[in-house]
């Protein structure tokens, strides 16, 4: 009965991954060897969702490996003696297959999937004597791990286990006490810095994008693409405020790329996959008349029966990479799938300007600084070997910086000179650049690791140190002198992706992404 039912929840469309694998049953061999950890329906359990949107990134021949030989650091083994290659090729193929049915994930289950740490025993005060606010965390990929480092040691306090995929970067509470971590399964983990023990977590989604904390640290939002919502979480204890179903003024619906936290404006405000459209949602006590452009916390009080009120603004294009102004009055957006850039004005709720941005600009990794009197900001390329200046200004540009390749992270500190840009894609995967920020030129190619990944740069407190990933599974976290550009020491770590510095992150650095 279990395969039976599997076999109907999974359809005809799954189905038709058997024809080039003779009689191999791909829906019996999951139900026997996998069902157990990812869920009968395929939607996570122990393990991660085994769908299209989580598997988006895997070939089938990646995940026909994957299920031969394991994941080595997990819990998942391989099925080389269990299956036969055609078996696994054919499950291969079918875990790339949709879905027919998506359940549903509304307050109801993510309240049920709920789980707080019993033994968890807040401290009155950090358990080490590091700076709280010169805290680092590591993500590390490789095994899903977190490494929290002490910013003036590089010492590691802690290494504790995450939810499987970490994506979209960790959100600290405005004390930098509690951090909050979102998996692509959906799951948010919350985590006391000061006593090193996990709170709890709960699956706020089936596949999420990324998470945003509200100015005053009460309010988590999580953007999911499955279902297509937008859950509001309680950071005190993770219980739900709201899910509020992603739906465009013209009744259609839309996956969330990204969520952000727009602090003047006590808003969240979402970047939208699949309709032109961008949404605001406020969570402060106070929201705003919409579409007037007044100051947004001076406005008389609103007698509104829902805490969550959204403003759905009309663009001329899909807009699902997001970069904003220093007052979160503009936001400067882009496509995934197209060239060039738009500024919308959130005030008005109209575009003001058009963004001269090809090559798939990854907005969402610029920074800022101040140069020759005014704002400027830059944003790597993920389809070409260049990072284009702006001035925030003219929202003209300024400059394009020819690099070795298409990149896909920026950092800096407004204590230092340089900004540092890597080469994620392509033969330079290797390098790094160090741009000068007021002549605008390449000053140092770092070359740390010859023939690996090398990807993602945050800065100490102070901004005396930089540090970089050597993204492998045998990986490093590199120390840099920020100034003189030496290697100071190295970190093994397991494909250490980004980095997160307690002070940068909630100060909004302007040498840090938002």
């Amino acid at each position: 009965m279990k395969t039976k039912g599997l076999l109907l929840g999974m359809g005809v469309a799954a189905s038709l991954a058997l024809a080039g694998h003779g009689a191999a049953d791909p829906a019996a061999s999951y139900a026997e060897h996998c069902a157990d950890c990812h869920g009968e329906a395929r939607l996570g359990g122990m393990g991660p969702a085994l769908i299209p949107q989580t598997l988006k990134r895997m070939r089938g021949p990646k995940v026909a490996e994957v299920i031969r030989s394991g994941r080595a650091a997990t819990q998942m083994p391989g099925f080389a003696e269990a299956l036969e290659e055609a078996e696994i090729a054919a499950l291969a193929d079918w875990l790339k297959t949709p879905l027919d049915h998506v359940p549903d994930w509304g307050a109801a289950e993510i309240t049920a999937s709920r789980v707080m740490n019993e033994d968890y025993a807040p401290a009155a005060a950090p358990v080490w004597s590091s700076d709280p606010m010169n805290i680092t965390l590591a993500v590390e990929t490789g095994d899903h791990h977190v490494s929290v480092l002490d910013g003036d040691t590089f010492e590691v306090l802690d290494r504790f286990a995450t939810p499987l995929v970490v994506h979209g970067g960790p959100k600290f509470d405005p004390q930098g006490r509690h951090v909050f971590i979102m998996s692509r399964d959906g799951w948010v983990q919350k985590y006391d810095l000061w006593s090193l023990q996990e709170v709890g977590r709960t699956r706020a989604g089936l596949n999420s994008r990324n998470i945003a904390m509200s100015d005053d640290g009460k309010w988590l939002a999580v953007a999911n693409y499955l279902p297509m919502t937008l859950t509001i979480l309680s950071t005190e204890d993770l219980s739900v405020a709201k899910v509020i179903p992603v739906i465009s003024k013209g009744k259609v619906p839309s996956r969330v790329s990204a969520v952000y936290q727009a602090p003047p404006r006590e808003s969240f405000v979402l970047a939208l996959k699949d309709v032109p459209e961008i949404w605001e949602v406020f969570y402060g006590p106070n929201p705003p008349r919409m579409g007037l452009a007044h100051d947004y916390r001076s406005e008389p009080p609103i007698k509104n029966p829902d805490p969550f009120p959204v403003r759905k603004i009309t663009v001329p294009d899909v807009l699902d990479d997001f970069f904003f102004d220093q007052k979160y009055e503009h936001v400067m957006g882009a496509s995934r799938d197209g060239n060039g850039g738009q500024v919308i004005d959130l005030v008005i709720g109209h575009k003001i300007a058009d963004l001269a941005l090809p090559g798939m600009p990854h907005l969402g990794s610029g920074i800022t600084w101040q140069r020759d009197g005014t704002t400027v900001m830059a944003t790597p390329h993920l389809k070409g070997g260049v990072v284009s200046v702006i001035d925030m200004a003219t929202w003209q540009t300024v400059k394009q910086i020819e690099t070795l390749g298409p990149g896909f992270f920026m950092r800096s500190h407004e204590n230092s000179q340089y900004l540092w840009v890597d080469v994620f894609f392509g033969p330079n995967k290797d390098k790094m650049h160090v741009i000068d920020k007021n002549t605008l030129e390449i000053v140092k190619t770092l070359d740390p690791a010859p023939g690996q990944t090398v990807a993602h740069v945050e800065f100490t407190r102070d901004g005396s140190h930089a540090l970089v990933s050597i993204w492998e599974d045998d990986g490093a976290v590199i120390v840099y002198d920020a100034k003189t550009l030496e290697e100071v020491r190295r970190l093994p770590m397991r494909k250490p992706s980004g980095k997160y510095n307690v002070w940068n992150k909630i100060t909004f650095s302007e040498g840090t992404s938002h």
